[in-house]
């Protein structure tokens, strides 16, 4: 067994493509060594800044040797009267062995020729030698780069290579254009603290080999330090860090040899809302805010990547960029309350929403439009629509100010400072900047009525919209965030318990957008709609609320068209029918009804009865009656109907799973029993009447779910 080490010296790489990488290589090195045969004891992957590291404990010098079979061509077409034809002596040829070592088996499709054949294993650094420029080339990122005059591509310039099989050095080329990168045993140190090369002499030793140089290599061990580095600092001035996870993550692939230097700025700066310094500091500067309770402090930590014993000039160097920064933001501030949030909305006709969708301020007027709708359907007092027209009306104006120009990051945010300043009810100011919510996966929503009516109007308007266009989102193309948009509208729905009618919304506001525009099929843009919100729908109760797929298609529609329509009706009423599908399968519930009602809706559909009707009143005629069961049946449906109803209107489905499982003994007899009918009878009359008795309790099941997308499990 060896150690093999691999660095890949670069200048300095975006921070994001140190992660990204050393993800990909911990996902196609052992693939690529597991295929040679090659797979060692474990795989160590290193990034900083400046190099991307491998390190193979524990791998096999050699392939072990092996056997290989072959299989040739059929004996009838490998031989002709005794003699090897063209196609053995080419399969012969191909596998390195003569005619004499063909073996002959009996095969399902006949006799066929075999050889089977030893294969001595290569040895490990020629198989390497052949990976490692694979692997370094093969990896993706974005915005990779060419430079001098090769065709290389990196994100950034290779300049060194260390290829050591425990001590010695593979023999690796990199060639791009004029210029070549050739392997050895010389790495570099620390730009600052260690500026001298550094000969690696053998492949043990590796992350104790560059610490000696001020390069921790692990970006783990770096993270750990920076956690307790900044931990210590903010200490240190009696603060608690603000720590931003995706902040972290990038820091820790900006530097090789981190230390946390305490700066600080001048206090009035804490006259800025806190949101705009911390964006200053986190976004622009890399900087962890500090904080006591729930106040900043003037100061800050920066990680710095230099030397140590230069932290007070380092600290003073920051101090002086962020109090730059943090003057500009002052300005800003201070210069968009000179007027009133109101007046900024004359400017958003200067801003292109989509160029053939016209301007933010048209939106906004749309926007408004269907806040109405909303606040018409959920019956909102004049009150309540007062504050959520005003709120849509002004929820895109900060996006023409000067501080949302400069930080786009805070739109929303300063709207509600901006109009909370401008004596704006608060319910408006808050909503402005709820509106926006959630803005990703796992965000909270808007906790205020009036935020989740304007942000849902926004999100409803911006899918019409774009759909309209055409612009549908494709695989992994989705420019204006439609997805994420439809997701929204249906968590805000949901954890709002908002009772909506989506697809009569949707039409409603189709119709009005379709109104002023030629070439718009308001139908089509409709079914379009309905589609993509049933695949939305689908999508968060497998996932966020993990409902079996098949009970998902239960409720959302199996391609049942009446259903999909229902479930938009009803968003709220679908997603308790999931839940409560969920909960009577785990509990055995579902399976004690779900043979009598698939088979009934089975044979239901050859009968022509329709989807919604429950009372067996005026739909089944009893004088057609020629067995007990078939009165037993039509009984327990009299008996169903009002458990039904009152599930329906209640959203209590234990009422109507109730009422099936009194009915499945007596469905089972129909079927079964000493009294069993045969539903298909020669009589025409008998025969529908009989089929209409199974779309009833297909009817009454179909309230909860479409049975027939159920899988039984």
């Amino acid at each position: 067994m060896a150690t093999f080490l691999l660095e890949v010296g670069t200048e300095d790489l975006p921070a994001s493509f140190v992660s990204d990488a050393l993800q990909q290589w911990k996902v196609t090195i052992p693939a690529a060594l597991k295929e040679q045969l090659l797979t060692p004891e474990t795989i160590e992957c290193y990034g900083t800044p400046r190099r991307l590291a491998l390190v193979l404990n524990g791998i096999p010098e050699r392939q072990p040797d092996r056997e290989e079979e072959a299989k040739g061509p059929s004996v009838k077409a490998a031989f002709k009267e005794g003699k090897p034809t063209k196609a053995a002596e080419g399969f012969a040829r191909s596998r390195g062995v003569s005619i004499d070592d063909f073996e002959i088996r009996e095969t399902k499709k006949g006799e066929f020729v075999f050889v089977t054949q030893k294969i001595a294993g290569r040895a490990a650094t020629e198989i390497l030698t052949e990976l490692i420029p694979q692997w370094i080339l093969g990896l993706d990122g974005k915005r990779f780069m060419r430079w001098g005059d090769g065709d290389l591509r990196f994100p950034r310039p290779v300049r060194w290579l260390v290829t050591l099989m425990d001590e010695q050095v593979l023999p690796i080329t990199l060639e791009n254009g004029s210029e070549v990168c050739q392997s050895d045993r010389i790495s570099q140190g620390h730009r600052v603290l260690h500026p001298e090369p550094i000969t690696l002499k053998r492949a043990t030793g590796y992350v104790e080999a560059m610490r000696s140089i001020y390069v921790d290599v692990d970006p783990e061990e770096r993270r750990q330090k920076i956690i307790a580095q900044v931990e210590q600092a903010a200490q240190s001035v009696n603060g608690d860090a603000i720590v931003n996870p995706d902040l972290l993550d990038e820091v820790i692939n900006l530097v090789e040899w981190p230390t946390a230097v305490v700066g600080k700025y001048d206090e009035e700066f804490l006259e800025l809302p806190s949101e705009v310094a911390i964006t200053e500091m986190e976004s622009h500067q890399r900087y962890f805010p500090l904080k006591s309770g729930d106040s900043l402090l003037p100061n800050f930590i920066t990680i710095s990547n230099g030397d140590p014993t230069k932290s007070d000039i380092i600290a003073e160097g920051n101090a002086r960029v962020i109090r730059a920064r943090l003057s500009d933001g002052m300005f800003f501030f201070n210069a968009d309350r000179a007027q009133p949030l109101a007046d900024y909305l004359a400017k958003l006709e200067m801003v292109t929403f989509e160029e053939r969708l016209g301007s933010v301020r048209q939106k906004v007027d749309r926007i408004v439009a269907v806040t109405g709708a909303i606040a018409a359907q959920l019956h909102l007092d004049a009150t309540q629509t007062e504050l959520a027209n005003r709120a849509a009306l002004l929820c895109k104006a900060d996006l023409v100010t000067q501080m949302v120009g400069e930080f786009p990051e805070l739109q929303g945010i300063m709207g509600e400072k901006y109009a909370r300043h401008s004596q704006e009810p608060e319910a408006v100011a808050t909503a402005i900047s709820e509106h926006y919510l959630p803005k990703g996966a796992g965000d909270s929503v808007p906790p205020s009525l009036t935020g989740q009516v304007v942000g849902l109007a926004d999100r409803i308007d911006t899918l019409v919209s774009i759909f309209s266009l055409g612009m549908k989102p494709t695989g992994s193309s989705d420019p204006f965030a439609l997805r994420r948009a439809a997701n929204a509208v249906v968590h805000i729905i949901w954890a709002g318990e908002l009772n909506l009618n989506l697809s009569a919304l949707l039409k409603e506001v189709i119709a009005s957008f379709a109104a002023d525009r030629e070439g718009v099929n308001g139908d089509e843009l409709h079914h379009e709609l309905q589609d993509f919100f049933a695949q939305r729908v689908h999508t968060l109760l497998q996932d966020d609320e993990a409902i079996d797929y098949d009970l998902v298609n239960a409720v959302v529609g199996d391609g049942d068209l009446d259903y999909r329509q229902r479930m938009l009706s009803g968003l709220l009423d679908a997603r308790d029918r999931a839940r409560f599908l969920q909960g009577i399968r785990t509990d055995g519930t579902l399976a004690s009804v779900y043979e009598t009602v698939n088979r009934a809706s089975k044979l239901a559909t050859k009968g022509n009865l329709d989807t919604a009707t429950l009372d067996p009143a005026g739909v089944v005629a009893p004088d057609l009656f020629q067995s007990p069961a078939e009165t037993a049946f039509y009984e327990s449906l009299q008996q169903l109907v009002p458990q039904t109803e009152a599930a329906q209107a209640e959203r209590n489905y234990q009422q109507l799973i109730a009422g099936l499982k009194q009915a499945a003994p007596v469905v089972a007899e129909f079927f079964d029993g000493p009294n069993s009918v045969l539903v298909m009878d020669d009589d025409a009359a008998i025969r529908q009447n009989r089929l209409s008795l199974l779309g009833l309790l297909r009817n009454h099941a179909r309230v909860l779910a479409d049975f027939g997308a159920i899988v039984k499990g």
